[in-house]
């Protein structure tokens, strides 16, 4: 098995712009989901903002995005990416959440989600916040 790293990227309401902008930039291909898309909007206006989304390249660029929905907090110089971690493996991706939560805040539980097999998120005792997730195949 193999996992990657990608670098996260966090926004308030213009992700998709951020990811359209990349990919003119890098190449590649966007996929964009909304919140509308995954069922979870919790505020009407925030329905199209982007839920989960990113801009992958032939070049192997690879950048991901999503827009912070306003129930959460979110400032632009305190918590602008997250490092995010997927395999294919659940095994593997919950020993190296195992590892990585010692120490560490967790910000979401690592367990099934409406988009993915296993997901969470934690702080570690650097500030650096982590997501580790089993892929999905992309039904869109």
């Amino acid at each position: 098995m193999s996992i990657t790293t990608t670098t996260h990227l966090n926004f308030r309401g213009t992700a998709r712009e951020a990811l359209e902008f990349y990919q003119s930039v890098f190449g590649g291909r966007t996929v964009a989901v909304t919140y509308k898309d995954a069922g979870a909007v919790q505020d009407e206006s925030e329905a199209d903002w982007v839920m989960w989304g990113e801009v992958t390249g032939d070049n192997g660029f690879h950048v991901m995005a999503y827009d912070v929905p306003s129930q959460l907090p979110w400032n632009r110089g305190e918590n602008p990416f997250f490092v995010s971690v997927r395999g294919d493996d659940a095994e593997e991706i919950g020993a190296l959440w195992g590892r990585l939560a010692e120490g560490s805040t967790v910000v979401r539980p690592l367990e099934p989600a409406q988009w993915a097999p296993l997901y969470g998120m934690l702080t570690d005792r650097f500030g650096v916040t982590w997501v580790l997730d089993v892929t999905a195949p992309y039904n869109g």
